[in-house]
């Protein structure tokens, strides 16, 4: 029998493989008209699949999903799918390789995540609970630090929390060449640069939804990095309604200055 945690990858690759083949064939997408309607069908095509297949091996199961109508009848559900069928709908619509399909299962008995894959298909990767992982490599020392932020929504205090942490990781020896911003779409493709390497934490304050954050969230807890909210506090999941106020994904090493520039530059 396919096992949870399976179901979720194989359905997330198989959202995501439509979701290209759909954007390969929609034909050119210069124009703000044309990029809405590949975003309307990629949201709707991938939302469609991905609720016929879970519901087909998972029948008893409640399923969250973006591009779904919520009921609360999920609250009282032992098990409980948290879906965004195309997460970076903005970057899809842009030809962008920097959007995600996202599937989770929320218990919330035991108040755990399993089963969380964060589907990369532009990039040819497919980050899950099932993967063989080791410890996170060392924080970097011969790059700046890097924190993941929106595009579009940064924390406003970020720039200060960036010049506090530079200068907490250079006095204490841990990093001397200061602490950079970049912006990437998905939040699954946010935590895939830390995952890759490529970033060291992600911030983020001013609200998102749970199928923003469940699938991520797990795999990142999977990977060694400890994600939670801004004050440390974990995030719980099949809430009414299904919002999340803010997130920190961080790499291990760098929980704790993180989150005393993040409170220093808040009270500034």
């Amino acid at each position: 029998m396919t096992t949870d945690a399976e179901l979720s990858r194989e359905v997330a690759q198989e959202a995501g493989r439509v979701l290209l083949d759909l954007r390969e064939n929609f034909g050119p997408i210069d124009d703000k008209d044309a990029a809405n309607a590949l975003r309307k069908a990629g949201d709707r095509t991938a939302h469609e699949l991905i609720m016929e297949r879970l519901s087909a091996a998972r029948p008893d199961d409640a399923i969250l999903s973006e591009e779904g109508k919520d009921n609360e009848g999920r609250l009282s559900a032992e098990r409980v799918w948290i879906v965004d069928p195309l997460d970076g709908t903005f970057e899809y619509g842009q030809g962008r390789v920097d959007f995600a399909v996202h599937i989770a299962l929320w218990e919330p008995g035991r108040k755990i995540l399993s089963a969380c894959t964060v589907d990369l298909p532009a990039q040819g990767l497919t980050r899950s609970v099932l993967d063989v992982v080791g410890e996170p490599a060392p924080l970097p020392t011969d790059r700046p630090i890097r924190i993941v932020a929106s595009r579009n929504r940064p924390p406003a205090t970020l720039p200060r929390t960036v010049e506090l942490l530079a200068e907490a990781l250079k006095r204490d020896g841990i990093n001397e060449h200061g602490v950079e911003i970049v912006d990437v779409g998905s939040v699954g493709a946010k935590v895939n640069e830390i995952l890759s390497g490529r970033a060291d934490a992600y911030v983020h304050d001013t609200g998102f939804y749970e199928w923003d954050v469940a699938a991520p969230y797990g795999v990142a807890m999977h990977y060694g990095l400890v994600p939670s909210h801004v004050d440390g506090s974990p995030v719980l999941f099949n809430q009414m309604p299904p919002y999340v106020t803010d997130l920190t994904v961080s790499h291990p090493a760098l929980v704790g200055p993180l989150r005393a520039a993040l409170e220093a530059a808040a009270a500034s």
